[in-house]
């Protein structure tokens, strides 16, 4: 799968965007029809000091995209969050994915 990550306002580790590349790509085992993902790496302002850290992970699939976002006090921990509720989402298409499929075939088979 190909995968962009992009850093709003700072550069990203090396480091961060191969661990971000190599999570992502275990999402195939869900399904294997992603075609696409973005990652988007933002830091929060507050009281003149980083707070938080804001991931966006948007993934392309055929007939939708599947988008999260998540806020942690770092990038790893706000990955992992992410990637838990991307799993399920891509879990969720692909039932509802299959549950029509099964449903139309149902429908072109004769009694």
């Amino acid at each position: 799968m190909k995968v962009q990550v992009h850093a709003i306002h700072f550069t990203a580790d090396r480091k961060l965007v191969e661990s971000i590349q190599a999570k992502l790509n275990k999402l195939e085992t869900f399904y294997d029809r992603i075609t696409s993902g973005e990652v988007f790496l933002k830091l929060e302002q507050g009281e003149g000091k980083v707070k938080e850290k804001l991931l966006e992970i948007k993934i392309a699939v055929p007939g939708a995209i599947l988008f999260v976002k998540e806020k942690a006090r770092s990038f790893e921990e706000a990955l992992d969050l992410a990637l838990n509720a991307i799993a399920e989402q891509i879990k969720r298409f692909k039932a509802k994915i299959t549950q029509v499929k099964a449903a139309k075939m149902a429908l072109d088979i004769p009694e």
